[in-house]
């Protein structure tokens, strides 16, 4: 009777003790409201840290430092100082913001982290920072607004070229499944680091195509958005390598092998989705590592598509030269300019680290009398500039 009266109040702590766990995950440890966005679009950020020495936060929102790095100089997120008060939280109040979705980190004493009161975060290569969007303006096309929707969905298509399976995300407009409408399609690339996810979560592709149809200002399309580093089958986590910290260049990305092999993934979207396949209803654009696949594959594949959009285009000289696809640049290029196109669109920041490259290409192109729409910005390589590109650019499609 004593081992059955132990056995039952061993039971009860244990149950209790999971439950106060639980409970603790499902209520969170800390009753702070982080970040507060005021009336005026000022934004409190609060910590509580008591033990900390000091407490930084860094951020888009602030005056940007330059950074220097082996593939050029970048606009850093700037850093300011949080206060701390008597009960050990740490705010810092922000000045008053302009609309846009913005990210930030906490740094303690040396450390940088989440804020663990916003469950909100993006992954961008191996950091990981925490969201918010200040309303209004262009960034009413990042929120969720009450619209009809799209679909994203997470396929995987067959690559002989590339003899593997490989994951792709692909945006449809809303409606897609109950009509039997073809549509025209997007290929959106990412940049270095970047994958099959990058689009779609940092760059806010499908609240972004949803507003833009919902308001008329864009047709309605499939959006593509695959993996350009052809030695993975996915993103980081989701291929069967695992669990494995990203890298912001991996081998093979830039060296022809990726444009060469892009017709599988215009055959798979072909083959399984109802799109309209001629050159008039196909775009293809990217940023930075993905302007570079967007200006070969487009060159590359001379008939193949009618919008082209350089995104602050990595258009650096290349190493490999023994790749077929960058071979004769020139002449590709003029073959494309003689088969005809209906918008080649180029944009950048008049602070990237690229804009003498781009500046470069241009003149390029102005010799040889190949016409492109110039689109200049304030800032850097920044995913801010791109989302906005990206918001500009797919209303001028399929017209």
């Amino acid at each position: 009777m004593k081992l059955i009266k132990n056995s039952i109040l061993i039971l009860f702590i244990m149950t209790t003790t999971i439950s106060a766990f639980a409970q603790q995950a499902l209520f969170g440890g800390q009753d702070i409201k982080s970040p507060e966005i005021k009336a005026d679009n000022s934004v409190v950020f609060r910590l509580f840290a008591p033990n900390a020495d000091t407490v930084q936060i860094t951020g888009d929102f602030l005056p940007t430092e330059k950074m220097k790095t082996q593939w050029g100089e970048f606009d850093a997120p700037g850093k300011a100082l949080l206060k701390k008060d008597e009960k050990g939280v740490w705010s810092f109040t922000s000045a008053v913001l302009k609309p846009e979705l913005y990210s930030y980190s906490f740094i303690i004493d040396g450390f940088t982290t989440t804020d663990p009161n916003n469950p909100f975060i993006v992954r961008d290569v191996a950091s990981v920072t925490n969201i918010f969007i200040i309303g209004g303006g262009h960034a009413d096309l990042y929120k969720v607004n009450d619209i009809p929707h799209g679909t994203v969905a997470k396929r995987w298509y067959d690559s002989p070229g590339l003899g593997m399976d490989r994951r792709i995300t692909i945006y449809t407009p809303p409606g897609y499944e109950k009509s039997n409408e073809k549509y025209p399609v997007l290929y959106l690339l990412h940049g270095a680091g970047g994958d099959e996810e990058a689009w779609a979560t940092l760059g806010r592709t499908a609240q972004i195509l949803d507003n833009l149809i919902a308001q008329g200002k864009a047709k309605p399309m499939i959006v593509v958005m695959p993996n350009g580093n052809v030695i993975q089958d996915a993103a980081p986590g989701e291929g069967h390598e695992g669990f494995y910290k990203p890298q912001f260049m991996v081998a093979k990305t830039m060296d022809g092998t990726y444009e060469a092999n892009f017709m599988d993934i215009i055959k798979f979207v072909e083959s399984n989705y109802r799109v309209k396949a001629d050159k008039a209803n196909r775009a293809v654009a990217g940023l930075s590592m993905g302007g570079f696949h967007s200006l070969h594959i487009s060159r590359y594949y001379p008939n193949t598509f009618d919008y082209v959009g350089l995104f602050s285009a990595a258009i650096l000289p290349n190493q490999n030269v023994s790749s077929p696809v960058y071979a004769d640049i020139d002449g590709t290029l003029k073959k494309q300019k003689d088969n005809g196109y209906k918008l080649y669109w180029i944009a950048i920041g008049n602070t990237d680290f690229l804009y003498q490259a781009n500046t470069d290409f241009r003149k390029k192109l102005d010799d040889m009398g190949f016409k492109y729409t110039y689109r200049e910005t304030d800032g850097g390589h920044i995913w801010r500039n791109w989302r906005i590109y990206l918001s500009e650019f797919t209303p001028m499609l399929f017209k």
